[in-house]
Protein backbone atom coordinates (compact mmCIF):
# COMPACT_ATOMS: atom_id res chain seq x y z
CA UNK A 1 0.00 0.00 0.00
CA UNK A 2 2.91 2.54 1.02
CA UNK A 3 4.60 1.81 -2.69
CA UNK A 4 1.41 2.61 -4.32
CA UNK A 5 0.96 5.50 -2.56
CA UNK A 6 4.73 6.81 -3.29
CA UNK A 7 3.81 5.98 -6.98
CA UNK A 8 0.85 8.04 -6.54
CA UNK A 9 2.45 10.98 -5.86
CA UNK A 10 5.34 10.51 -8.72
CA UNK A 11 2.95 10.19 -11.12
CA UNK A 12 1.46 13.93 -10.33
CA UNK A 13 5.02 15.02 -10.91
CA UNK A 14 5.29 13.44 -14.36
CA UNK A 15 1.72 14.11 -15.80
CA UNK A 16 1.56 17.85 -13.73
CA UNK A 17 4.03 20.40 -14.87
CA UNK A 18 2.44 22.78 -12.40
CA UNK A 19 3.64 20.30 -9.50
CA UNK A 20 6.30 22.42 -7.57
CA UNK A 21 7.26 20.05 -4.44
CA UNK A 22 6.12 16.91 -2.89
CA UNK A 23 4.71 18.94 0.43
CA UNK A 24 2.59 21.16 -2.16
CA UNK A 25 1.10 17.86 -4.22
CA UNK A 26 0.56 15.86 -0.56
CA UNK A 27 -1.14 18.82 0.79
CA UNK A 28 -3.08 20.31 -2.04
CA UNK A 29 -3.77 18.21 -4.44
CA UNK A 30 -7.76 16.47 -4.26
CA UNK A 31 -7.12 14.21 -6.74
CA UNK A 32 -4.37 12.61 -5.16
CA UNK A 33 -6.27 12.61 -1.83
CA UNK A 34 -9.54 10.91 -4.02
CA UNK A 35 -6.95 8.30 -4.68
CA UNK A 36 -5.57 7.50 -1.49
CA UNK A 37 -8.98 7.55 0.43
CA UNK A 38 -10.41 5.34 -2.23
CA UNK A 39 -7.36 2.83 -2.00
CA UNK A 40 -8.25 2.49 1.58
CA UNK A 41 -12.02 2.14 1.12
CA UNK A 42 -11.47 -0.47 -1.59
CA UNK A 43 -9.38 -2.55 1.31
CA UNK A 44 -12.27 -2.51 3.90
CA UNK A 45 -14.33 -3.17 0.31
CA UNK A 46 -12.53 -6.24 -0.27
CA UNK A 47 -12.91 -7.45 3.57
CA UNK A 48 -17.03 -7.11 3.36
CA UNK A 49 -16.66 -4.15 5.42
CA UNK A 50 -18.78 -2.33 3.08
CA UNK A 51 -20.56 0.09 5.96
CA UNK A 52 -17.01 1.54 6.98
CA UNK A 53 -15.80 1.61 3.05
CA UNK A 54 -18.61 3.82 2.08
CA UNK A 55 -18.39 6.09 4.93
CA UNK A 56 -14.55 6.86 4.00
CA UNK A 57 -15.99 7.08 0.13
CA UNK A 58 -18.82 9.70 0.99
CA UNK A 59 -16.11 11.78 2.94
CA UNK A 60 -13.63 11.77 0.11
CA UNK A 61 -16.58 12.91 -1.74
CA UNK A 62 -17.35 15.87 0.46
CA UNK A 63 -13.76 16.85 0.77
CA UNK A 64 -12.68 16.58 -3.15
CA UNK A 65 -15.74 16.49 -5.59
CA UNK A 66 -14.58 13.24 -6.61
CA UNK A 67 -17.18 10.34 -6.38
CA UNK A 68 -15.33 6.76 -6.79
CA UNK A 69 -17.11 3.91 -5.61
CA UNK A 70 -15.24 1.47 -3.06
CA UNK A 71 -15.79 -1.11 -5.12
CA UNK A 72 -13.80 0.15 -8.89
CA UNK A 73 -11.03 -1.37 -9.00
CA UNK A 74 -8.07 0.72 -10.12
CA UNK A 75 -4.61 -0.29 -10.62
CA UNK A 76 -1.26 1.55 -10.23
CA UNK A 77 0.03 5.01 -11.15
CA UNK A 78 -3.33 6.12 -11.98
CA UNK A 79 -3.74 10.22 -12.27
CA UNK A 80 -6.65 12.30 -11.56
CA UNK A 81 -6.03 16.02 -13.15
CA UNK A 82 -8.75 18.75 -11.38
CA UNK A 83 -10.99 16.37 -10.71
CA UNK A 84 -14.46 17.52 -9.95
CA UNK A 85 -17.19 16.06 -10.82
CA UNK A 86 -15.73 12.89 -11.54
CA UNK A 87 -17.64 9.56 -10.95
CA UNK A 88 -16.14 6.10 -11.04
CA UNK A 89 -18.87 3.10 -10.42
CA UNK A 90 -18.77 0.07 -8.64
CA UNK A 91 -17.71 -2.54 -11.44
CA UNK A 92 -15.62 -0.33 -12.93
CA UNK A 93 -12.01 -1.62 -13.80
CA UNK A 94 -8.95 0.44 -14.37
CA UNK A 95 -5.56 -0.35 -15.35
CA UNK A 96 -1.92 1.03 -14.51
CA UNK A 97 -0.86 4.63 -16.02
CA UNK A 98 -4.58 5.64 -16.44
CA UNK A 99 -5.16 9.08 -16.66
CA UNK A 100 -8.80 11.10 -16.28
CA UNK A 101 -9.58 14.66 -16.16
CA UNK A 102 -12.50 16.85 -14.94
CA UNK A 103 -15.84 15.86 -15.03
CA UNK A 104 -15.26 12.25 -16.24
CA UNK A 105 -18.21 9.55 -15.90
CA UNK A 106 -17.27 5.92 -15.89
CA UNK A 107 -20.98 4.76 -15.26
CA UNK A 108 -23.64 2.38 -16.50
CA UNK A 109 -26.25 2.51 -18.69
CA UNK A 110 -29.14 1.40 -16.13
CA UNK A 111 -30.20 -0.70 -13.32
CA UNK A 112 -28.65 -3.88 -14.89
CA UNK A 113 -27.14 -6.35 -12.18
CA UNK A 114 -23.37 -7.51 -12.32
CA UNK A 115 -21.07 -6.09 -14.34
CA UNK A 116 -22.26 -2.58 -15.62
CA UNK A 117 -19.48 -0.35 -15.75
CA UNK A 118 -16.68 -0.30 -17.86
CA UNK A 119 -13.27 -1.77 -18.01
CA UNK A 120 -10.47 1.04 -19.27
CA UNK A 121 -6.91 -0.94 -19.94
CA UNK A 122 -3.54 0.45 -19.38
CA UNK A 123 -2.20 3.41 -20.30
CA UNK A 124 -5.50 4.77 -21.37
CA UNK A 125 -6.42 8.92 -21.47
CA UNK A 126 -9.74 10.07 -20.36
CA UNK A 127 -10.16 14.22 -21.31
CA UNK A 128 -12.45 16.25 -19.86
CA UNK A 129 -16.08 15.34 -19.46
CA UNK A 130 -16.11 11.95 -21.55
CA UNK A 131 -18.70 9.57 -20.35
CA UNK A 132 -17.89 5.94 -20.95
CA UNK A 133 -21.30 4.16 -20.41
CA UNK A 134 -21.61 0.52 -19.58
CA UNK A 135 -20.02 -2.58 -19.45
CA UNK A 136 -17.46 -1.90 -22.37
CA UNK A 137 -14.23 -2.02 -22.61
CA UNK A 138 -11.52 0.68 -23.58
CA UNK A 139 -8.50 -1.03 -25.26
CA UNK A 140 -4.97 -0.20 -23.66
CA UNK A 141 -2.91 2.80 -25.10
CA UNK A 142 -6.16 4.55 -26.50
CA UNK A 143 -7.40 8.36 -25.87
CA UNK A 144 -11.25 9.75 -25.58
CA UNK A 145 -11.95 12.96 -26.54
CA UNK A 146 -13.41 16.09 -23.91
CA UNK A 147 -16.73 15.78 -24.15
CA UNK A 148 -17.30 12.32 -26.07
CA UNK A 149 -19.84 9.32 -24.80
CA UNK A 150 -18.82 6.23 -25.31
CA UNK A 151 -21.34 3.21 -25.33
CA UNK A 152 -19.25 1.04 -27.58
CA UNK A 153 -16.21 -0.83 -27.38
CA UNK A 154 -12.81 0.64 -28.45
CA UNK A 155 -10.29 -1.35 -29.22
CA UNK A 156 -6.58 -0.84 -28.47
CA UNK A 157 -4.51 2.09 -29.55
CA UNK A 158 -7.54 4.35 -30.66
CA UNK A 159 -8.69 8.17 -29.80
CA UNK A 160 -12.17 8.29 -29.66
CA UNK A 161 -14.56 11.20 -30.06
CA UNK A 162 -18.02 12.26 -30.41
CA UNK A 163 -21.81 11.76 -29.32
CA UNK A 164 -21.77 8.73 -29.83
CA UNK A 165 -18.31 8.25 -29.96
CA UNK A 166 -16.27 7.20 -32.99
CA UNK A 167 -12.92 5.77 -33.58
CA UNK A 168 -11.14 8.65 -35.45
CA UNK A 169 -7.72 7.14 -35.76
CA UNK A 170 -6.83 3.22 -35.09
CA UNK A 171 -3.05 2.22 -34.73
CA UNK A 172 -1.88 5.47 -36.39
CA UNK A 173 -3.80 5.51 -39.08
CA UNK A 174 -7.01 8.33 -39.47
CA UNK A 175 -10.58 6.58 -40.02
CA UNK A 176 -13.04 8.38 -42.11
CA UNK A 177 -12.70 12.40 -42.02
CA UNK A 178 -10.92 14.40 -39.68
CA UNK A 179 -12.91 15.01 -36.80
CA UNK A 180 -11.93 18.25 -34.26
CA UNK A 181 -13.07 18.86 -30.57
CA UNK A 182 -14.02 22.43 -31.95
CA UNK A 183 -16.35 20.45 -34.25
CA UNK A 184 -17.70 17.77 -32.34
CA UNK A 185 -21.24 16.52 -33.05
CA UNK A 186 -24.10 18.12 -31.57
CA UNK A 187 -27.21 16.30 -31.33
CA UNK A 188 -29.14 18.65 -30.07
CA UNK A 189 -28.42 20.93 -32.45
CA UNK A 190 -29.34 18.44 -35.19
CA UNK A 191 -32.32 17.91 -33.67
CA UNK A 192 -33.37 21.55 -34.00
CA UNK A 193 -32.06 21.71 -37.96
CA UNK A 194 -34.11 18.37 -38.93
CA UNK A 195 -37.45 19.89 -37.16
CA UNK A 196 -36.96 23.24 -38.51
CA UNK A 197 -36.94 21.18 -42.48
CA UNK A 198 -39.82 19.40 -41.09
CA UNK A 199 -42.08 22.87 -40.29
CA UNK A 200 -40.66 24.59 -43.66
CA UNK A 201 -42.09 20.62 -45.03
CA UNK A 202 -45.44 21.62 -43.48
CA UNK A 203 -45.76 25.16 -44.65
CA UNK A 204 -45.12 24.47 -47.84
CA UNK A 205 -48.06 21.60 -47.67
CA UNK A 206 -50.50 24.14 -46.06
CA UNK A 207 -49.46 26.47 -48.44
CA UNK A 208 -50.03 24.35 -51.47
CA UNK A 209 -53.30 23.21 -49.37
CA UNK A 210 -54.70 26.76 -49.19
CA UNK A 211 -53.84 27.51 -53.15
CA UNK A 212 -55.55 24.30 -54.07
CA UNK A 213 -58.99 25.23 -51.91
CA UNK A 214 -59.17 28.78 -53.93
CA UNK A 215 -58.74 27.57 -57.23
CA UNK A 216 -61.91 25.16 -56.15
CA UNK A 217 -64.21 28.06 -55.19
Amino acid sequence: MFKMFKEDVEVVFDQDPAARSYLEVILTYSGLHAIWNHRIAHAFYKRKLYFIARVISQISRFFTGIEIHPGAKIGRRFFIDHGMGIVIGETCEIGDNVSVFQGVTLGGTGKEKGKRHPTIQDNVLIATGAKVLGSITVGENSKIGAGSVVLKEVPPNSTVVGIPGKVVIQDGVKIGKDLNHSDLPDPITDRFKELETEIKKLKMELELARKQEERSL
